[in-house]
């Protein structure tokens, strides 16, 4: 038996499929090859980077579909399906949306991949696949490697993806993660992170938790074991982190080098409204003294906004770009808020008759990346979707990259340090300018 892999692009630049210079290994793919059985053939196709051979000869696909790919995820199927080949949707998407999906599939996926795929693969070898696979969430990765031979060749980031946990303890109304993992948290085995490091040659690691720090003493006693092994890594990671000074030392001695915070917003109003718990303690005057902990630590800051709240106006978004101008944050994203389907968010602006692109703006033809999908409480989508491009702008300006890079106690801390600044920062600033405005899917 032969199974393919596909991970699905985004969405096209005029008639062509952007290519994502900033891509990294699609890890979920690399769990699912090493998940099925050594006796079946496993070829991986990125669609961000390469043509799928449709007409090459194979058993089953599966596609790993997000939010933002599900239009162009459902287009490859449709490809492959004509031709007689059978194909399973999984991920988070079909997760939150399992009627749509099923209506592009002969086989859907819903959970964690790790307690159903052999199934999967023993019904397909005896042609008996199954409309619905229903898997519960757990500990990720039990006894497992990932096979990363699949992404030979293929032109990554010079980064390993690895695995601490899933999911967050945390109940944002926006957050599709929360919408999927219903607020559990699952560590993997400390033991078996250590080793699949020591597996693989990189030393430079990106952990794609959710929130890393959810449980602070998995953290910590994680953080222990990485020490000795010398490496430098990234994460996700929520503000709440700074109320633990052994947590901030054992995370900067095993080798961090700075986390994706969601800060979201500097508005109280906004925060309560989001359930960003963590972000509330004392109000957000106490940004000024955790981003201060982040500099004294040397941290390089990746912080995340999102905008479009019903306490934003245009006004208080521009003062979140002077916010993230002073801070000298190492990088910024200025997210426009998206009703992910399945989420709290997505279900009270439907019920108050505030969502655009027919409520479903992830396969609407119109729809453009970057662009609002719904409309705001205190000015147009239209004028949402441009102060997003404009904090963006004006962030990734020559100028302020400038500005930012002599932060001394973060991008100027070393030439390391620097050099790893300067390398992203082109790359990142590339990259969003090309992405802004792009439809969704080929078609």
């Amino acid at each position: 038996m032969k199974l393919t892999l596909i991970r699905p692009n985004i969405g096209r630049l005029e008639h062509k499929l952007f290519v994502d210079e900033a891509r990294m290994e699609p890890l979920a793919l690399g769990i699912l090859a090493a998940l099925t059985p050594p006796d079946v053939e496993v070829v991986m196709y990125d669609d961000r980077q390469e043509s799928i051979p449709f007409d090459e000869p194979t058993d089953l696909v599966a596609i790993s579909v997000e939010v933002f790919t599900a239009r162009r995820a459902y287009e490859i199927s449709a490809e492959f399906r004509a031709r007689g080949v059978p194909v399973i949707l999984g991920g988070i998407h079909v997760t939150l949306l399992p009627e749509e999906a099923a209506q592009h599939a002969d086989s859907i996926y819903t959970g964690d991949a790790e307690f159903l795929w052999a199934q999967v693969i023993a019904d397909a070898q005896i042609e008996d696949l199954q409309p619905v696979y229903r898997a519960m969430g757990g500990v990720p990765q039990p006894g497992l490697l990932t096979r990363r031979e699949i992404f030979s060749g293929k032109k990554y980031l010079p980064l390993s993806l690895m695995q601490f946990s899933r999911g967050c303890r945390f109940a944002c109304e926006f957050c599709a993660v929360s919408a999927y993992f219903d607020q559990q948290h699952h560590c993997r085995a400390i033991d078996e992170v250590v080793h699949e490091i020591q597996t693989q040659s990189r030393r430079h690691i990106f952990f794609v938790d959710d929130n890393l720090l959810a449980n602070h003493e998995a953290a910590k006693a994680l953080f222990r074991a990485l020490i000795p092994l010398k490496i430098r890594w990234v994460s996700q990671a929520s503000i709440d982190m700074t109320s633990d000074p052994e947590l901030m030392e054992l995370m900067v001695a095993s080798g961090c080098l700075g986390n994706v915070i969601g800060f979201e917003s500097i508005d109280a109003h906004n925060l309560a409204e989001m359930g960003k718990v963590p972000n509330l303690s004392g109000g957000t005057d106490h940004y000024a003294e955790e981003i201060e902990i982040l500099h004294h630590h040397g941290l390089q800051t990746w912080a995340a906004f999102t905008i479009g709240h019903d306490h934003d106006t245009p006004e208080s978004i521009h003062r979140l770009l002077d916010f993230s101008l002073k801070n000298r944050f190492t990088f910024a994203a200025f997210n426009v808020l998206m009703p992910y389907p399945g989420t709290p968010l997505y279900q009270r602006l439907q019920t108050e008759d505030r969502l655009l692109y027919d409520g479903q703006w992830w396969l609407h033809p119109e729809y453009r990346f970057n662009y609002a999908a719904f409309r705001p409480a205190r000015m147009s989508a239209d004028e949402l979707t441009e102060l997003g491009f404009h904090c963006r702008k004006e962030f990734n300006s020559v100028k302020n990259i400038i500005w930012r890079a002599l932060e001394p106690r973060t991008n100027l801390r070393s030439l390391y340090r620097f050099a790893i600044y300067a390398m992203y920062s082109r790359l990142f600033r590339q990259e969003s300018f090309k992405k802004h405005g792009m439809y969704l899917g080929l078609e």
